[in-house]
């Protein structure tokens, strides 16, 4: 089996315009190492200022959770992203309108996940496919209703 820190998939990789994280959205370069954007300079300045022990006592930081969640089943995790999925297609499946498309993408990786890892979920495999049927009614009785108006 290839280790996955072997595989090269770069050239399967779409490229992005730009990347969503929690500060908001930011452009993403064609590879240049030029920053024109003020803002982009002074987030660099900013990371250019942490000192050798705020850097350290991340890096530690990020050792111990690293360390904590070696420590967790795989199967736990993985069962944990599944209901993470769950929630994602019922928080798309709760707005007004609610946005069918969304869950639907949710709902399928859901399903693509637990069809995939079939026999390998342990005691929370029941558990996982219940999740899916209730959220895979939810949309079929939502977009009904839905219709309906």
């Amino acid at each position: 089996m290839t280790p996955l820190s072997s595989i090269d998939c770069a050239d399967r990789v779409a490229q992005v315009s730009s990347l969503w994280t929690p500060g908001g959205e930011h452009p993403v370069g064609d590879g240049d190492d030029d920053h024109d954007d003020p803002d982009e300079l002074d987030e660099l300045d900013e990371l250019d200022e942490l000192d050798d022990d705020r850097l350290a006592e991340a890096a530690a930081e990020m050792a111990e959770v690293r360390r904590q969640l070696a420590q967790v089943p795989a199967v736990q995790v993985v069962a944990n992203h599944i209901m993470g999925l769950y929630e994602l297609g019922a928080i798309h499946l709760s707005q007004s309108p609610p946005q069918f498309s969304e869950a639907t993408l949710a709902i399928d990786a859901m399903a693509a996940v637990i069809d995939g890892l079939k026999g390998r979920l342990g005691d929370l495999e029941p558990t996982l496919k219940d999740a899916l049927a209730q959220i895979r009614l939810a949309f079929v009785q939502l977009k009904a209703a839905t219709a309906a108006e």
